[in-house]
């Protein structure tokens, strides 16, 4: 492919958490690996995990590491449309990397609700939004898609959800509305795990209208267990009766750990991330337990945690399940007073305030480190006005209309830190020990930083004071790398697709596109 511009490919999905995420950054990592510049793409994300790039722009987390997987700096161009939901019915909408406001789900998807309500200092929702619609944004999406492909040598888009929303698909900007405007090949992931595949995939297809059909080349099986051949006639016939083919089978692979999307959609008590298997350094494991708090956002703060041999992290919702813990950690959140009155509501508060009275640690970060405080002062986010906190911390937070977005760069514990930040939350720090922006104050840290677990100088010294402070005889692994440890699961992605994917066949879709002559099969979308 090199020396080609504009090619690309769409990843699209029988239904959300099909693998889109990490069939798209397993595709990157192939192509750069033989030397094709490649960026990554999703015109529209909903999630409550983002990162901030270099230049100050929030996008979703899963954009990042499919940059990463391409060994890209990520910019805001490559998810110009983030949400991040508030409740039910509203989020708020991120565009270009900046929050323009909040809007209701009827709103934005092309309904008959109200427009974005902005937020000062942020860009102006008037001209693009256009009173809420979703279509509206097609220009933008279609102009940073052009901005790549005259780049990059190929573009490989991720959709969302399934293609065949049809009660969307007017508006639809994200699936089949970027591939027709960009006439990108089309392939659908399938979770053969969940079971249904072969009607998924078939499903899927006929309820595309004919000019959608056109660009669905076919098929990817995903998270398959066994032996391939006891799959190959059912594919064999799904072929006789789509006209299209399957251009691979990936094997369901353990402990790839790779940055969530939308958040974790099951109960989240008793939920473990994967931890690698060596054994601890030391004589004790040390007990991570993250609190489940509603709208959990950027969860992915604890990999690094998890990555680390002989830590155990689970996700709690229950006071009980503090009793044993380590280290407690309360996590960032898209409702900072929800998630206050969950703790409270379940008697996690109280736990809290006992571990800190005994001298055992708490982590907060971002929105757990505004709880952890005196006072907070909201009017933006739940406009709840003056709300105590637990009062863990000596700090008082009043919630800015204006976003920050910041990447800094510090110290703690003697050691080099680097994070990055989203919030809407000011902190005013009246007391404890220095602590990032945040504060300690005995065995209670909190910060607004995002990632810093990740700099492996600092967590090994973090994770030294929390089992000092927990009594146990645990030694953080001296060469635990975190970066290396995810180039590793990036390449993993890359290897699943380079060895289970019909590769000549991906290039050449990239390349030329769709067949021609892909049959249409019926019914089609209703009119």
């Amino acid at each position: 492919m090199s020396g080609s511009l504009g090619g690309g490919l769409l990843v699209a999905g029988t239904t959300s958490d099909a693998g889109k995420s990490v069939v798209t950054a397993g595709i990157c990592r192939w192509l750069v690996r033989k030397g094709v510049k490649v960026a990554p793409f999703k015109a529209q994300n909903m999630s409550l995990n983002s990162f901030v790039t270099r230049e100050g722009a929030e996008i979703g987390r899963a954009q990042a590491m499919q940059a990463q997987a391409a060994r890209v700096e990520p910019t805001a161009l490559m998810n110009p449309v983030l949400l991040k939901p508030g409740s039910d019915r509203s989020s708020q909408v991120v565009l270009m990397g900046k929050p323009v406001g909040e809007m209701s789900a009827r709103g934005f998807f092309g309904g008959s609700g109200p427009a974005a309500q902005p937020q000062s200092g942020a860009v102006s929702p008037g001209k693009t939004l256009h009173g809420g619609r979703q279509e509206a944004l097609l220009g933008t999406v279609t102009d940073c898609l052009r901005e790549l492909r005259g780049t990059y040598d190929a573009v490989i888009c991720e959709g969302a959800g399934s293609p065949a929303e049809i009660n969307l698909r007017r508006t639809d900007i994200v699936n089949m509305g970027i591939a027709r405007a960009a006439r990108f090949p089309v392939v659908v992931v399938g979770d053969i795990d969940r079971g249904g595949v072969f009607a998924s995939f078939f499903g899927t297809t006929a309820l595309l209208s004919r000019e959608d059909q056109a660009l669905v080349a076919g098929y990817l099986v995903n998270k398959f267990r066994g032996d391939v051949s006891l799959l190959e006639p059912g594919l064999d016939m799904l072929e006789g009766l789509t006209g299209r083919r399957t251009y691979g089978v990936l094997p369901f692979a353990h402990g790839l750990g790779i940055d969530e999307e939308d958040g974790l959609r099951v109960s989240l008590r008793g939920a473990v991330r994967e931890s690698v298997v060596a054994p601890p350094a030391g004589e004790d494991v040390l007990r991570v337990a993250v609190c489940a708090v509603p709208l959990m956002s950027n969860f992915t703060d604890v990999d690094a945690l998890a990555a680390e041999p002989g830590v155990v992290v689970r996700f709690v919702d229950r006071a009980e399940e503090l009793v044993d813990a380590d280290l407690v950690i309360v996590p960032g959140t898209r409702g900072t007073v929800r998630a206050l009155e969950w703790l409270r509501e379940r008697g996690l508060a109280d736990a809290l305030a006992r571990r800190a009275a005994e001298g055992r640690p708490v982590l907060g970060i971002c929105g757990g480190f505004q709880v952890l405080g005196e006072r907070i002062e909201d009017d933006v986010e739940s406009r709840a006005g003056t709300v105590d906190g637990l009062g863990l911390l000596p700090v008082r937070v009043r919630f800015a209309v204006g976003k920050t977005l910041a990447r800094p760069v510090g110290s703690a514990l003697g050691e080099p830190v680097e994070g990055y930040e989203i919030h809407h939350g000011v902190a005013e720090v009246l007391g404890g020990a220095s602590f990032l922006d945040g504060c300690r104050v005995g065995s209670v840290w909190g910060t607004h930083w995002h990632g810093s677990l990740e700099s492996d100088a600092f967590r090994r010294a973090f994770l030294r004071e929390v089992a000092a402070a927990a009594g146990r005889r645990f030694v953080p692994a001296p060469d635990t790398s975190f970066g290396a440890l995810r180039e590793e699961q990036l390449d993993r992605l890359g290897d699943l697709i380079e060895e289970h994917a019909d590769t000549d066949a991906l290039l050449r879709l990239i390349e030329s596109g769709a067949p021609s002559g892909l049959p249409f099969i019926a019914p089609g979308a209703p009119a």
